[in-house]
């Protein structure tokens, strides 16, 4: 699948869904800035280029289609967080404090 192709299976019910299902198996280092990545898509400030971005990397995060299927141990989130981090790295200056502080808040809460 191509980014638009990722892109377009976004949403955000399906964000959630697959966070609630698998945070604790992928942990706070996958989610941190899966958060900030949808914090971020959120912000009315936040330029289409890069929300499209976002959405092409969090489409991927919940596509079932992966290159490394998530099931496999130890393993199956190691692509999903290198699409999120080169995500958060081409749109690193539209991540606000404020987007930061809520990932941390979301995943205080989830893991705390």
């Amino acid at each position: 699948m191509s980014q638009t192709e990722f892109e377009s299976a976004y949403s955000d019910s399906g964000f959630w869904e697959k966070v609630k299902k698998y945070a604790k198996i992928a942990g706070e280092s996958v989610l941190e800035p899966g958060l900030k990545l949808y914090y971020a898509a959120q912000d009315p400030d936040t330029p289409k280029w890069a929300k499209a971005t976002v959405y092409g990397a969090l489409g991927y995060f919940i596509s079932p289609i992966d290159a490394i299927p998530d099931a496999v141990p130890m393993l199956g989130f190691s692509d999903d967080l290198g699409v999120l981090v080169a995500a958060t790295a081409a749109v690193a200056t539209h991540i606000k404090e404020e987007h930061v502080e809520k990932a941390k808040g979301t995943l205080k809460r989830w893991f705390n």
